[in-house]
């Protein structure tokens, strides 16, 4: 019989307000977005202020749009006896799976006072209206 060490709960409990930290970081990193669909397209809207054009990264694969990229911020202030300077780095990406009716060959992105706004048209999964044949005697 192995016997219970009077220690072994309080090692979980002390770990316990650590987990997730490395998830819960990730949001805090990552730009809010908002996803919606509508009856021809799909939207995805990321916020992405500060962040330049050439600093985004888009690509669909697989049923999937993966948005990467980095922000770059830098803030001086001056006065008579004084300097400010805060400079922020960070990468962030995002990914969205795409629903099987979104056509991810024709997505098309913008991006507008900080907002990247992503569309993704949808396409018919019916596929392509039956064929009636005619039976000819013969």
């Amino acid at each position: 019989m192995v016997e219970k060490s009077h220690t072994s709960g309080f090692w979980p409990s002390l770990y316990e307000p650590f987990r997730g930290v490395g998830e819960r970081l990730s949001e805090w990193v990552a730009p809010a977005a908002e996803a919606s669909g509508a009856e021809n397209a799909y939207r995805i809207s990321v916020e992405l202020p500060g962040v330049a054009e050439k600093d985004i990264a888009l690509s669909v694969e697989d049923g999937v749009v993966t948005l990467s990229g980095e922000k770059r911020t830098e803030r001086e202030e001056k006065g008579e006896t004084w300097f400010f300077s805060e400079r922020q780095y960070g990468s962030f990406s995002r990914s969205f799976r795409l629903p099987p009716d979104a056509d991810g060959k024709a997505v098309d992105a913008r991006l507008k006072d900080g907002v990247l706004t992503i569309s993704v048209p949808k396409r018919s999964l019916a596929g392509d209206p039956a064929n009636h044949v005619k039976i000819k005697a013969g």
